[in-house]
């Protein structure tokens, strides 16, 4: 595998709804698209940073100035055995793990591609199918939360996810778990509470909830573990774990019993491999978080999600939820609360580049 090519777009696309979360709202998904031309295929790859540093410290403009003055050149030209020596080629550049997840991400579509296989099988994946959830940001009322829920129960997802921010918890938990008494319910913080508010996190507790999605700070690891020990929900890291070590530390001192790996959030595929084989050995079952990707960071997801430990319903739901249009075709929707693993080589879908250049604002080339 060869790169000759490395091309880098920025691309907006509008989405269906307003999706509110403890950051702020979201109308718009505004992220970097990297394209890398090995001659006879190209690999895709999708970037999920923000404008902001806000979920990450990585921005859409953090990330185009490391993938273009430093990660790109670092592989650009080179031929490679595989995607997993893109880690040792980069390793002396700290952090931007979204930066490199995009690249690397890329890389490993290539290779399968180039090899005739579904990136399932690179990766070591043993399904043909994923269960999916929903992830529902913050809605204007009540009665509107309910009603979302029961549209998304009613199409079958496996699991419903509510986002939550102090003071507009236990009111919507209980709302929800009161009309659906059976359903597999769960809460995202998003890093929006501290110990102080250790109160209204118990007070989750009668509700049955799978588990509380990263109730405390980024970097509060052993505030998560003590944590664990006053409330009786489960506590699954998110934004906390951010490589192998994070979640080797999280296994050893308690502080998670669930974790939700993001491809973009750890630095590609081959770190969200390994943290998935020591949550396993540790017992921590793992799920595939979503960052309202387009259908090209979709479908990397769902092939990660094929490997054994992913043991709970993930984030990525179809695609017609967030998006008019997308910008791959076959379209990745959900069947019954399941999505179809793309058959195809690679991540499985086709980019249609029309649709692609509709939404590109910009695009930078860099050839070997």
């Amino acid at each position: 595998m060869r790169l000759r090519r490395i091309v880098l777009r920025r691309v907006e696309m509008p989405l269906r709804f307003r999706f509110r979360t403890s950051f702020g709202e979201t109308t718009v998904k505004q992220f970097l698209l990297v394209e890398a031309d090995g001659g006879d295929s190209s690999g895709w790859g999708e970037c999920v940073a923000d404008d902001a540093p806000l979920y990450s410290e990585e921005t859409n403009a953090s990330a185009a100035h490391a993938l273009g003055e430093f990660l790109v050149p670092a592989v650009l030209g080179r031929t490679f055995e595989g995607p997993e020596e893109f880690a040792r080629l980069v390793a002396p550049i700290r952090g931007n793990r979204m930066a490199k997840a995009a690249l690397e991400t890329a890389l490993w579509d290539l290779a399968a591609r180039e090899n005739g296989v579904p990136l399932r099988d690179l990766l070591g994946g043993v399904r043909d199918r994923v269960p999916v959830g929903v992830s529902l940001g913050l809605q204007p009322s009540l009665d509107a939360l309910r009603d979302l829920v029961a549209k998304h129960v009613e199409e079958g997802y496996r699991r419903i996810k509510l986002k939550i921010e102090p003071g507009r918890d236990v009111a919507l938990v209980s709302a929800v778990r009161e009309r659906f008494p059976s359903i597999d319910l769960t809460v995202d913080a998003n890093a929006a509470y501290t110990r102080a508010e250790t109160p209204a996190l118990r007070a989750l507790d009668p509700f049955r909830l799978d588990y509380l999605e990263q109730p405390l700070g980024h970097e509060d690891l052993w505030e998560h573990a003590a944590l664990a020990r006053e409330i009786a929900t489960p506590i699954c890291l998110d934004e906390s774990i951010r490589s192998e070590a994070d979640a080797r530390v999280a296994a050893r001192i308690g502080a998670a019993r669930v974790v939700n790996i993001k491809v973009g959030r750890v630095g590609g595929l081959a770190e969200a491999r390994r943290i998935h084989d020591t949550c396993a050995a540790a017992g921590i079952p793992v799920w595939c978080g979503g960052m309202l990707e387009s259908g090209v960071g979709r479908a990397a997801n769902i092939h990660l999600a094929t490997l054994p430990n992913f043991a709970k319903p993930g984030d990525t739901s179809s695609a017609s939820r967030y998006f008019e249009e997308d910008i791959v075709d076959p379209p990745l929707e959900a069947q019954n609360g399941e999505m179809p693993v793309p058959p195809g080589p690679g991540i499985g879908v086709t980019v249609v580049r029309e649709r692609l250049d509709r939404y590109t604002v910009a695009q930078e080339e860099f050839s070997a």
